[in-house]
């Protein structure tokens, strides 16, 4: 048997790694009696697959694990034992079967993201993420391997927009793409503007698009509304 457990990371917890959050699923789903197919060979570990990894410091709606099992279990109830195994900030939301295919991180190709940044000018940001949305391309250096790559963000841009102010400054949605490679929310705002830092970042949604161009959540059977075109696409 093989589930998908869908789950939020929101709060203090967000600072606990990826590598961490791991060995906590682990000793709740043991704590829980789930009963785990694990690996062969000298340490045999639990069979757990993730999504995409969220950086340390990030908070989630939209996080997802696979699970092989080692016989056939009752999903009723399942959702809440697991909350109550797991430590504050993460909470299991939904469960269900599925069936053996495409690990999350290659079938997922764009997650959702607010990005609440720190600035006492909503009319530059404003003005940074109109610019963004009308050019032609988006070239950002990042350093890989300790040597400088020049990038074109654009086609990974799917949206942009600013919902608002906060208390801290003004909070951005974005729709980043995640293939060949996953573009990053804090590779976005020094694209932007480098002096732009995260106040608080959180993923709301990752996503599913079928050749049709349609797209759905990893848990979510009926497909959502089409996915929109990459800024500066025509």
């Amino acid at each position: 048997m093989r589930l998908r457990v869908r789950y939020t990371k929101n709060g203090k917890i967000r600072f606990t790694s990826h590598r961490d959050v791991a060995r906590l699923w682990e000793r709740s789903l043991r704590r829980a009696h789930v009963p785990m197919a694990y690996s062969e060979g000298f340490s045999p570990r639990p069979k757990l697959a993730f999504g995409l990894a969220l950086s340390t410091g990030y908070e989630s709606d939209a996080e997802y694990i696979d699970l092989a099992l080692s016989e056939t279990i009752p999903l009723d109830g399942l959702v809440e034992r697991l909350t109550e195994m797991l430590p504050d900030g993460l909470v299991a939301t939904a469960v269900a079967e599925i069936d053996r295919g495409t690990s999350l991180q290659q079938a997922i190709t764009c997650c959702r993201w607010e990005i609440d940044i720190i600035t006492d000018d909503l009319q530059a940001a404003s003005t940074a993420v109109a610019q963004a949305k009308e050019a032609e391309e988006i070239m950002f250096t990042r350093t890989r391997k300790g040597k400088p790559v020049t990038d074109d963000l654009r086609p990974y841009v799917w949206a942009l927009d600013v919902l608002g102010p906060t208390e801290t400054g003004c909070r951005l949605a974005a729709e980043l793409g995640t293939q060949p490679r996953a573009l990053r929310p804090a590779e976005l705002l020094a694209a932007l503007d480098p002096a732009y830092e995260a106040f608080l970042v959180r993923r709301t949604h990752q996503w599913i698009t079928n050749d049709d161009g349609d797209r759905s959540e990893p848990l979510l059977a009926a497909p959502a509304s089409a996915v929109p075109t990459p800024v500066g696409a025509t």
